[in-house]
């Protein structure tokens, strides 16, 4: 997968953060090497997160983030800081940018806070170092926070056990001082692409072949295969596996005439029950949204939300909510199938509400549990914020495959891929 092609799922999200004029679209621009944020003296230009997928070494495949000041004021500015706040629920690396001639300020300590209790990994970066009189240079130097006049001039913070690893960096971003070095202190604060979870590649070993099915119907996007097919394609691919992908009505003839028994079988969801038909008991079953679930860090959580099924009531409420939004089908799974579905398996007049794209609610206090898409469209950080958010208001969380599973009675053998999930079942 080429670098303008990764998903934007799948690349490091790099949100930067501060005050209004302290620097924040300078850096952006520095880092970039692009005019990507408008610079003006005027306060508050930025009025809107602004997104931008590039190449960024040492890094890879990201996602700049350039964001309203933290400070703004009236009800706009109020919007547009609850915008920020949205935007720190997908941030891998956050990029704190403080005014170096004002230093922080209470904003600046009230986003410090944040990435501490969301658990991101930060830098704070004193911009305008070009304008820090000699005095102030030389007291600082004297004090022993840091030698402007030496080096890479950034620091760890020592005096604060509880700051040990926090990073900070002085630069200029009109004068491009230091912007070498604060992108390779950003490439140390990031998961390389190598250290991360597999979908499916750590599951099989090489030499393996592994079935995919892939219905293809009037659901199904035209010309292509959706974000999740392809993606364990090339996970099987890279594991130095055989990958051979059918349709749900070819699966009996292929098992049978391939003369191998393959290690495992993956299929839609919404085959899952004509699947388990076929597939041969001593054969892997599970799905591709139940392995994307393990793949963005809530299938424990979906696993044991699903239960909540069976205790849904007349008049409860259900939240089905998708990281992406697409034209809907005469048939869509997500507002046509699940409803139809759940009814049916409960026997209740159930109420559902459905959300999309980057929209999720934040108090979900009406909702009885909470359904989401294997989020494929969405970076790890920001399907578990949204599982978190469930979670913490007492609301049970599950996904599509896990639900579809479930609903058709095959959750057990869905999961015998993770054996510490298959004994809890």
């Amino acid at each position: 997968m080429s670098l303008n092609s990764t998903p934007s799922a799948n690349r490091i999200h790099i949100g930067f953060f501060g005050r209004r004029n302290a620097g924040k679209s300078s850096v952006v621009n520095a880092v970039t090497g692009q005019e990507l944020a408008v610079v003006s003296e005027i306060r508050g230009t930025t009025t809107d997160p602004v997104y931008k997928s590039m190449e960024l070494l040492p890094i890879g495949p990201v996602v700049i983030i350039d964001t309203p000041g933290f400070d703004d004021e009236g009800s706009l500015g109020a919007l547009r800081v609850k915008k920020t706040r949205q935007v720190l629920n997908k941030t891998d690396v956050a990029v704190l940018v403080v005014d170096a001639t004002e230093g922080k300020q209470t904003c600046d300590e009230e986003l410090i806070t944040l990435f501490r209790e969301k658990e991101i990994p930060y830098i704070i970066v004193y911009n305008k170092m070009d304008l820090i009189a000699e005095s102030q240079r030389q007291t600082e130097a004297k004090d022993g926070k840091v030698d402007l006049n030496a080096g890479p001039q950034r620091r760890k913070e020592d005096k604060n056990k509880d700051n040990k690893d926090e990073q900070e960096i002085y630069v200029s971003a009109l004068y491009n001082r230091n912007i070498y070095e604060l992108k390779e202190l950003i490439g140390k604060s990031v998961v390389m692409e190598d250290e991360r979870l597999k979908i499916v590649g750590d599951l099989i070993a090489p030499g393996d072949f592994v079935v995919l099915v892939v219905p293809i119907d009037s659901a199904a996007p035209k010309g292509r295969l959706i974000l999740p097919q392809q993606q364990t394609i090339r996970d099987v691919l890279e594991a130095n596996a055989t990958a051979l992908v059918v349709k749900e009505n070819g699966l009996a003839e292929t098992l049978q005439n391939t003369g191998k028994k393959p290690a495992m079988v993956i299929t839609d969801s919404q085959a899952f029950e004509e699947v388990a038909a076929v597939v041969p008991d001593d054969i892997l079953l599970t799905s591709f949204s139940i392995l994307m679930a393990r793949y963005k860090g809530f299938l424990n959580a979906a696993v044991d939300g699903v239960r909540a099924v069976d205790g849904l009531q007349d008049g409860d409420t259900v939240l089905i909510s998708e990281g992406c939004t697409h034209h809907r089908q005469c048939d869509d799974i997500g507002t046509v199938k699940l409803p139809r579905w759940l009814r049916q398996y409960t026997g209740k007049d159930i109420r559902f509400e459905t959300s999309s794209g980057t929209g999720f609610p934040e108090d979900l206090s009406e909702y009885k549990m909470v359904i989401h898409c294997g989020g494929c469209m969405l970076n790890e950080r920001e399907v578990k914020y949204r599982m978190k958010c469930s979670l913490d208001q007492g609301v049970p969380f599950t996904n599509y495959g896990v639900l579809i599973a479930y609903l058709k009675g095959i959750l057990k053998r869905s999961v015998q891929v993770f054996p510490y999930l298959y004994e809890k079942l």
